[in-house]
């Protein structure tokens, strides 16, 4: 079995090919800047692929939309049986369907084996945003403390797609992958604390205030300054600039995790914060 692993220097992708290897599949991995050990490929140029793709039955597809088709086209040609992409909850949610929605249906419509998983919110999001501020100050600035989320610890979502690539049952799936616990901003601050064992300190700022902050710091954080802080739909929608305040909690509804795929209990956000507390140190 050949595994080719695109976007495999990536946060998710990375943990793909630990966990493939681990279980010792061939492991192939494009990149556009290679290091040892990869091959060159960019999927933004799919013929750049093609050399790559000899030889390979499964496929793990980081998504590109705008070439999608023409990637799947050639990975058929190849030879390859099996793709499985990372994609987002926000195409179940109906959220997304400009970007991770096309690369889903190039893959469905070429009849090869496939499976999609759709991560929530990644945790490791926090680390982009609040990493500079936490280094530097020990201070988070954050705009809705009290909105609760489920975020997915990135390794979780690779332990899902290894499973797909790796073991039978999964083809014509979509997982929808949330964290185990309804988790707000405020106490994801304080895990993050805890991890470090000193306080991190939360600052509660208006959206403008965090708009203007997410923009000067470049990078993730500049990237989504809109959405994240309500300026903007996931789509690119122009919402009410600030968002209405929550209502009283609905009653919990359980929200499928990885241990739904791989029996394993899904990661909590304290145990992602401390994998990470070196990188906040």
């Amino acid at each position: 079995m050949r595994i080719l692993v695109t976007g495999g220097t990536g946060n998710v992708g990375r943990l793909v090919v630990e966990q493939v290897a681990r279980h010792g599949a061939d492991v192939r991995v494009v990149s556009r800047n290679p290091g040892d050990g990869m091959m060159r490929g960019d999927l933004a140029d799919p013929e750049t692929l093609v050399p790559a793709l000899r030889g390979v039955d499964r496929m793990y597809l980081f998504p590109c939309p705008g070439t999608a088709a023409e990637v799947v086209r050639l990975a058929r040609q190849a030879g390859v049986r099996r793709i499985v992409t990372l994609s987002s909850g926000a195409v179940t949610t109906g959220y997304d369907t400009d970007f991770h929605l096309p690369v889903e249906r190039a893959v469905e419509a070429s009849g090869l084996e496939w499976t999609h998983v759709r991560p929530a919110e990644f945790m490791l999001n926090n680390l982009w945003l609040w990493g500079p501020s936490i280094r530097a100050e020990r201070t988070v600035r954050e705009p809705f403390p009290d909105r609760t989320g489920q975020p997915v610890h990135e390794r979780d979502i690779a332990e899902v797609a290894a499973a797909a690539l790796l073991g039978e049952g999964h083809h014509g799936v979509a997982y929808t992958l949330y964290g185990p616990e309804p988790i707000s901003r405020r106490d994801q601050v304080r895990a993050i604390g805890e991890a470090l064992g000193e306080e991190v300190r939360l600052e509660v700022v208006s959206p403008a205030r965090a708009r203007e902050m997410y923009l000067a710091q470049g990078g993730f954080a500049a990237a989504s300054a809109d959405f994240l802080t309500g300026f903007q739909s996931y789509s690119a929608g122009t919402p009410d600039p600030v968002p209405a305040p929550a209502g009283q909690p609905a009653a919990p509804v359980r929200m499928p995790t990885a241990e739904d795929v791989t029996g394993r209990p899904a990661r909590t956000f304290a145990e992602w914060a401390r994998d990470h507390a070196e990188d906040f140190g």
